[in-house]
């Protein structure tokens, strides 16, 4: 079906039937032009809805920790969403990792919404969708989203805008802790999670994290559920102290990062490149007239 035959009210009313299917269709519409259409016609979301994010360096076991989280709120009876930020593609812009891959056990729970959403090159590690996202899914009373960020580093630090708490989940290893640091995985980390945490040298990266942050550790054994019980105890007990000066520098990062989004697809890039390449314009005036407002005297 052609995007622009969509019925979104039509689509919102199956939505809150409780079909997946429409509620998959409406998150599409919002990563694309019709995301104010699809926003107005949910209406405000009654509450807020939780969201938690979970990031790391590859390979540490976000998947397996997301998934067994699902599992956890599922038995109390919650409506769980899973945001899956993977990498894209640079030419397709389409997620690489399909919605099920990683969460076979969940599929078949009508309580339980999988969603991959591709970066499309967006610097922050947060689809550009991601916050409208979250608005779709909370006026679908979904109780918690979880979601899940590339964990390719600095670019995490966008995920604090969206998520409370932020959870950060590393693997033992040698210098597992201080390369975090420098990833600045730990500046935004709530909760700090030692994953395979019966494998060698998982006590000797909690006495590291100790040194580096002041943030609460926690350990797991995902895939056996070791931990996960003091995990969840550790979410649900957290709740951000905010001030407005740490609202603000969320804000800002998030509105930053959007804005650069945008930037990318501008229209005039394409030509601002190539003069710069051939020489004819140098970068920095480029970039001057890449973010000078239409009409705007030179």
């Amino acid at each position: 079906m052609e995007e622009a035959a969509v019925d979104v009210p039509e689509l919102v009313a199956a939505a809150r039937g409780g079909s997946l299917r429409p509620v998959g269709r409406l998150l599409s519409l919002v990563e694309g032009e019709r995301r104010e259409e699809v926003l107005a016609a949910l209406g405000p979301a009654p509450d807020a809805v939780r969201v938690v994010g979970v990031t790391g360096p590859p390979g540490a076991g976000k998947s397996t920790t997301v998934a067994a989280l699902v599992g956890a709120y599922r038995e109390r009876g919650l409506r769980v969403a899973v945001l899956a930020v993977d990498p894209s593609s640079p030419y397709s812009g389409g997620a690489l990792l399909g919605d099920r891959i990683r969460m076979a056990a969940h599929t078949t729970d009508p309580g339980v919404l999988i969603r991959s959403l591709a970066t499309r090159g967006h610097l922050g590690g947060l689809a550009a969708a991601v916050p409208a996202a979250v608005q779709v899914l909370a006026a679908l009373r979904y109780d918690l989203i979880l979601l899940e960020t590339v964990g390719v580093g600095q670019s995490e630090i966008e995920i604090a805008a969206v998520a409370d708490p932020t959870v950060v989940i590393l693997a033992p290893g040698a210098g597992d802790a201080v390369q975090a640091a420098k990833a600045g995985l730990l500046e935004v980390a709530d909760l700090l999670v030692v994953n395979k945490a019966d494998r060698d040298g998982a006590a000797q990266t909690v006495r590291d994290l100790r040194i580096e942050t002041g943030a609460q550790i926690l350990t797991l054994v995902a895939p056996q559920g070791e931990g996960l019980p003091e995990l969840v105890e550790a979410i649900d007990a957290h709740h951000r102290a905010d001030t407005p000066a740490r609202r603000a520098a969320r804000a800002r990062a998030q509105i930053l990062s959007l804005a650069q989004t945008r930037l990318r697809a501008h229209p005039g890039l394409a030509a601002l490149a190539a003069d710069v390449a051939a020489g004819r314009c140098d970068p920095y005036t480029a970039a001057d007239l890449l973010v000078r407002p239409p009409g705007a005297a030179g």
